[in-house]
């Protein structure tokens, strides 16, 4: 639970919302573009908490919030029309970037740093759905990034394992996670997952969040557990039908009907608060859809990680627009009272999106009943 101030919670709220521009594009860790997941963002820390703003967007070169070059000190004072409103910093680019693999291949091609302390790496940069736009999310840019040479296509075990040995041991990161483009309608990514965790785990003691769609099979989940996984992440982004066949019409084809039964399967396996959905506020569902949906994820025991829409360039929803701060903050709020309610926190996830936080300013409403 966050104890941040409501002026700078508040600020967080619009600058993710908004984006921001850089009077100094190379302060800090470097930006990252394209990828799976939302993206476009820079890491900035604003009064200890360290989040993800959109830098690369159309709304980003558009916003009234500028950061200032960054001083001596490694701060930089955000200026919105012109005015001071708050400080940030940026996190430093992290020590393993300068690394590579003895076959010639940059550490940060095969994982890289988000928020402050969390490793991030997609095992695998292709999906089935990706190809065909008929089929793919509408919102996805997984294949930018490789195809710009900023990653590479798999990610083997055991490059996996030496570059999280060399983040934890020269950057001191505390979490790992471990998403995938889908690779089949069985597994749907858990296989892959679950070599690559057992991996990381024989090289170094560090907590993992695995990421796929729900497998075929529940007996995938124990597999994972067992594998080194110690929290799981399975992604609605939406919540209703008609916005998911609109949105993600491949992804639609796995029903909401086998999510939610593979959250209580997982919740046997992993624990209460250990199972994490993402929902991207923005897409079409409206606030009262998202909300009913995560008291849903809430009683089953599965934190619901709400977060804003980001459009990213070269997606056929680059010119959809991102949610309003008031938006934001009308979902969020009562969001946090009903995870402090059902006694769920991000402090308390082992790994991943939830523990880190960065991508929304969810966890600063967080609130213990009193």
């Amino acid at each position: 639970m966050s104890t941040i101030s409501i002026l700078n919670q508040q600020l967080i709220t619009e600058l993710q919302s908004m984006g921001m521009r850089l009077g100094d594009p190379g302060d800090g860790a470097p930006s990252r573009r394209g990828g799976a997941g939302p993206s476009d963002h820079k890491a900035v820390t604003v009064d200890g908490t360290t989040v993800m703003i959109p830098v690369h967007t159309g709304s980003a070169f558009n916003s009234p919030y500028i950061a200032a070059p960054a001083g001596p000190d490694g701060r930089s004072a955000i200026l919105r029309d012109g005015l001071k409103v708050g400080v940030i910093s940026f996190p430093r680019q992290p020590r393993f970037y300068k690394l590579q693999t003895l076959d010639g291949v940059p550490y940060s091609q095969i994982a890289t740093l988000h928020g402050k302390d969390v490793l991030a790496t997609t095992v695998l940069q292709s999906c089935i759905r990706y190809e065909s736009r008929r089929k793919s999310c509408q919102f996805c840019a997984i294949g930018q990034s490789l195809a710009a040479g900023r990653t590479i296509l798999r990610k083997t075990p055991e490059q996996l394992a030496e570059v999280a040995r060399a983040a934890v041991l020269l950057d001191g990161v505390k979490h790992m996670v471990m998403t995938t483009g889908t690779p089949n309608a069985t597994d749907r990514g858990a296989a892959i997952l679950c070599e690559s965790a057992f991996a990381v785990k024989s090289a170094v003691d560090l907590p993992i969040q695995g990421q796929c769609e729900p497998p075929d099979d529940d007996a995938w989940f124990t597999r994972m557990r067992d594998a080194g996984i110690d929290s799981l992440g399975m992604h609605l982004e939406a919540v209703t039908p008609e916005v998911r066949a609109r949105i993600m019409p491949g992804k639609a084809s796995v029903p909401l009907s086998r999510y939610f039964d593979a959250f209580e399967r997982a919740v046997e396996v992993f624990g209460r608060g250990q199972v994490s959905t993402y929902i991207i506020a923005g897409l079409g569902d409206t606030q009262e859809a998202i909300l009913r949906c995560c008291e849903q994820l809430i009683a089953i025991g599965v934190y619901p990680f709400v977060v804003p829409f980001v459009p990213i360039a070269g997606t056929p929803l680059e010119d959809h627009p991102a949610p309003s701060p008031l938006a934001m903050r009308e979902l969020l709020a009562p969001l946090g009272e009903m995870l402090g309610a059902g006694g769920m926190y991000s402090g308390e996830i082992k790994a991943g999106c939830g523990r880190c936080g960065a991508c929304s300013s969810l966890s600063t409403f967080e609130r213990k009943p009193s």
